[in-house]
């Protein structure tokens, strides 16, 4: 085996044209791979069939397989338990030859606890295995918990007895580093690989807005809204405009998750115009990113270090204005003021004063 031509599998989640950060990335990565010569497969779910598709890219070759697995309900923990048991092992499966024979495997965190699934495995491999730590699991799960069960910590342990175990910590953000380091991970088993937009906005045109908010300046939050996203600030700061102001805000929710009906009825209660469309496929999404006067992006403290918002790539590269409601420790703050490229309001959670600034400042005069 060369540096130069390698034999790599990549595992990862719900796949294009499903909805899932995770898989959107992965698939662009596994692209970028193939295309530098390397033989990729990459193995991932889809919510409707099963499927293998094999193409050239340059000197290099992408196979895609794609396991079908049914949706599941997030907020039905038994349901989401035996999911989450079931699709690790379907997705080992599915990769079973590959994991033997492969130069370099490298999976996610999603499907959550993969982890503990692949690494007592690694005797059989090949290659080295390389965990690219998206999110951190069990630690977002203890973020949510006034206080952490026995169960909780036993796992979060036996998780970090699995995390030494893998040969590369690929890391997506500065902020992870210093958690890994704190573990007991060597400094030179970290490895940062930042994500890229997962869409390109060249020749990009805005789309049209849902009717509702025809004429209002569209504020637009875009993607997954759940635990992980503060929504309390920006409720707050909505409720601390005046009426006339909040007559002409469009709130868009291009949303899902579990704060994203909750932020929706709240804003509907303030008198805020509201439209709450399923998330968009990944081709329809430059057109509605450039159709955003302000793009919202949320992180509650606990998570910081433990997720990165994926959203924050896209929304630098539309050049819109950018609100972060979150802790300027986060990597969210590092990548939008590192990038220079648009207006950037940045509020503490809990500080709805400055998100009431920051909509007011980008109102349409009014009429």
């Amino acid at each position: 085996m060369t540096e130069s031509r390698r034999s790599i599998l990549l595992l990862a989640d719900w796949l294009p044209p499903d909805f899932g950060a995770i898989g959107q990335y992965a698939l662009q990565h596994a692209e970028k791979l193939a295309a530098e010569g390397h033989s990729v497969c990459l193995v991932g779910f889809s919510s409707t069939a099963a499927s293998a598709e094999e193409a050239t890219c340059g000197d290099g070759h992408l196979t895609v397989i794609r396991i079908h697995r049914r949706t599941y309900d997030r907020s039905a923990v038994l349901q989401r338990a035996w999911w989450t048991l079931t699709a690790n092992i379907s997705l080992l499966w599915a990769a079973r030859r590959q994991l033997r024979t492969s130069d370099e495997v490298v999976f996610t965190g999603s499907p959550p606890y993969l982890l503990h699934f692949i690494v007592p495995l690694k005797p059989f491999m090949a290659g080295r295995l390389r965990y690219r730590i998206a999110d951190f699991h069990p630690e977002c799960l203890i973020a949510t918990k006034p206080r952490a069960s026995w169960f909780l910590r036993a796992l979060q342990q036996l998780t970090w007895f699995w995390r030494r175990r893998v040969d590369v910590m690929e890391i997506i953000a500065e902020d992870q580093r210093q958690r890994l380091l704190a573990h007991g991970i060597r400094a030179d088993r970290i490895d940062l690989r930042r994500d890229v937009s997962p869409v390109s906005f060249d020749g990009a045109h805005a789309a049209t807005p849902p009717d509702a908010l025809r004429g209002k300046t569209i504020v637009l939050y875009s993607g997954n809204w759940g635990v992980a996203h503060d929504a309390d600030t920006f409720l707050a700061g909505l409720a601390a405009l005046s009426l006339a102001e909040r007559e002409r805000i469009g709130l868009w929710l291009n949303a899902t998750g579990a704060r994203a009906e909750a932020v929706r009825d709240s804003a509907l209660q303030l008198g805020i115009t509201v439209a709450h469309t399923a998330p968009c496929p990944l081709s329809e999404l430059p057109g509605v990113l450039l159709a955003a006067d302000l793009h919202v992006i949320c992180l509650a403290d606990a998570f910081v270090g433990l997720v990165l918002p994926s959203k924050v790539y896209a929304c630098i590269d539309s050049a819109k204005p950018i609100l972060f409601i979150g802790a300027a420790a986060s990597d969210v703050h590092t990548l939008i003021q590192g990038a220079h490229r648009q207006a950037y309001a940045r509020a503490d959670v809990g500080e709805w004063r400055a998100v009431a600034a920051a909509l007011r400042a980008h109102l349409e005069p009014a009429s």
